[in-house]
């Protein structure tokens, strides 16, 4: 079925807006080709990946460069790019699952997949010239020439829009000369083809250009020593210094000072497919820790048996399927999007810009929830294999310490989570999202007398779809209070973001995992998803404590007296489950559940 334009919400509309669990989009859906796909990149990601590990912990550059290569000769390296370019052009979708499961081997071959698919090829299929990508993307979606971005500088990182490097024009206007450097460059050691970043004389944005790089005539660049790095160990990354490197004009990427613009959209879509790159590394350590528990035995019993490893391994797993119901939610909400565009007209280019522009709420909260996701629970499964997980024999502390980077790279936790508030915000002064109706709604809601009627909740997920409806309204109200006191101001209270974009986070991953549940208990039967049902209650039971424990410091934090009362009131009613879950018969029906499976296994 096509999707229409009114049916599919915008970004950040979920916040104010029901969503029917037949609407979104689930890893159950996979079509055939998809199952294909997974089964080919999973079967790649086992071969070439894993039963190398070793070598990449050792700091084998040269594998990681190898097996890239292989992945190009495969077709992986070209599923987002357009047939006329020599990719895949394969979907949204599909190009999130390639990028979910060629991931979790190690880190090092994701951070160069994810830099050379994302950040060092999509710069030019979105901005390029017709010129431009006939010339470079073919190279780059097979693997022959490999990409890199140069963006961050020593003094540049948070702020990319501060860079020092420059770009002068020559005297006969037919190059530009780049001087400069940067930092913290993945594939700088066998890249061939650079997005460099540069100021043309006192412009106000920075200007993006294509740079080739070949290392018998270097053309004034040189390279760093590779950095040695707490994880990624083999993901070359590496200083690149530019001393009047020359760049043709017909090199400079979309226009003059629309640089910024371009780091800005492509860190959009390197945000929710970092998302998808921690959801199989996810899985696999919840898979690792489990086979552990089951074989490790104490007091004669194996650990697994044990209520404190069990409650572990709950956790680990609700978050592992709240992450991926999110992040395939957002996925396909995007494709929908592209296919409407292009429908209506649009290119390829245009599509997918503002396809995925739309969604880069979504795609923060994604970036901020499955990075932080991924972390908990390498550092749970260190802690389940005791000593052991603390030794490199063992594959916990490479997870570990690979996990770390993503919670920094695609833009800080820290940024994004400021930015989803801020955009939402944006929108809503736009009109594009109506939050002011809604937020009023909630007020007067608050001024009235409450409902004591029983509600019914024998439908499933009754109740816990009325805890979603509710934290959305306290949202609104701890939100919408913040905005009237603060207006314009609001951007300096940088706690304050950070809390409510908790609170943002935490509501669009619970009601992914609820419809996900819900759709799959409708198309399967309750009974098949007993387990999927207790994860998604498990799930909101935490999301709940989360913000309420955020809005609480909100709300005391920037109001006062009567105004203060009224609020915590609000709070308090809109946290309150009218049944709440046993949540240790929760934990314990999907501990047993992967325990007996030996493996995260939904």
């Amino acid at each position: 079925m096509e999707a229409t334009e009114k049916d599919i919400l915008r970004g950040g509309q979920f916040l104010v807006k029901e969503t029917k669990c037949e609407d979104v989009f689930t890893p159950e859906d996979f079509s055939e080709e998809q199952k294909m796909m997974k089964e080919a990149v999973m079967e790649f990601n086992e071969r070439e990946i894993i039963a190398h590990k070793a070598r990449f912990e050792a700091k084998d550059y040269a594998l990681t460069e190898e097996v890239m290569r292989k992945a190009g000769e495969l077709g992986f390296l070209g599923v987002a790019v357009p047939e006329a370019y020599g990719g895949l052009d394969m979907g949204f979708v599909s190009t999130l699952l390639v990028c979910d499961y060629i991931s979790s081997g190690t880190g090092s071959f994701s951070t160069a997949f994810g830099a050379h698919t994302g950040i060092g090829t999509m710069p030019i299929t979105l901005y390029g010239t017709e010129e431009q990508k006939q010339k470079y993307v073919p190279k780059l979606a097979t693997g022959e020439w490999f990409g890199a971005y140069c963006l961050t500088e020593p003094g540049a990182g948070s702020d990319a829009n501060s860079g020092k490097t420059t770009a002068e024009l020559s005297a006969d206007g037919k190059s530009y000369k780049i001087n400069g450097q940067k930092m913290w460059i993945s594939n700088a050691g066998f890249c061939r083809l650079m997005i460099v970043f540069a100021r043309i004389e006192n412009d106000k944005n920075i200007t993006g250009f294509i740079v080739e790089y070949d290392k018998t005539n270097p053309n004034g660049i040189t390279l760093g020593e590779e950095e040695h790095k707490l994880g990624i160990r083999a993901s070359s990354t590496r200083q690149v210094f530019f001393n009047d490197t020359v760049v043709p004009v017909e090199n400079m990427l979309a226009g003059r000072g629309e640089g910024f613009k371009i780091a800005m959209n492509a860190l959009n879509v390197g945000r929710i497919k970092l998302a998808g790159a921690c959801l199989d590394s996810q899985r696999r350590i919840l898979t690792t820790a489990v086979q552990y528990a089951n074989e490790r035995k104490q007091f004669n019993t194996p650990i697994a048996d044990f209520g404190a490893i069990k409650y572990k391994l709950a956790e680990m797993a609700a978050s592992a399927y709240a992450g991926e119901s999110a992040t395939y939610r957002a996925a396909k909400n995007i494709e929908d999007r592209i296919a409407l565009r292009q429908a209506a007209g649009n290119s390829h280019q245009e599509a997918e810009l503002k396809g995925v522009e739309e969604y880069a709420i979504e795609c923060s909260i994604l970036k901020v929830a499955v990075s932080e996701d991924v972390q908990n629970c390498a550092d749970e499964g260190i802690q389940i294999f005791g000593g052991m997980g603390f030794s490199e024999e063992t594959p916990m502390e490479a997870a570990w310490r690979d996990a770390r980077i993503a919670r920094i790279y695609e833009g800080t936790n820290e940024i994004n989570r400021m930015l989803s508030v801020g955009m939402l915000v944006k929108k809503a002064m736009k009109g594009h999202v109506d939050l002011l109706g809604p937020a009023q709604a909630v007020q007067d809601e608050l001024m009235g007398i409450p409902s004591f009627d029983t509600p019914d909740y024998s439908e499933l997920f009754a109740e816990e779809k009325e805890m979603v409806a509710k934290l959305k309204k306290l949202f609104l109200m701890v939100a919408g209070a913040a905005v009237q006191k603060f207006g314009p101001e609001l951007d300096g209270h940088q706690q304050l973001l950070i809390a409510a974009s908790d609170i943002l986070i935490e509501i669009y991953m619970a009601e992914s995992a609820i419809l996900r549940a819900e759709k799959n208990a409708k198309r399967f039967g309750e009974d098949a998803q007993v387990v999927q049902i207790a994860m998604a209650k498990l799930y909101l039971y935490n999301a709940v404590s989360i913000v309420e424990k955020n809005g609480k410091e909100s709300i005391i934090s920037f109001a006062e007296g009567d105004e203060q009362r009224m609020l915590l009131m609000g709070l308090k009613r809109f946290v309150k489950y009218t049944n709440y879950p046993d949540i240790v018969d929760l934990r314990l029906a999907i501990a047993e559940k992967v325990k007996a499976e030996n493996k995260y296994c939904f």
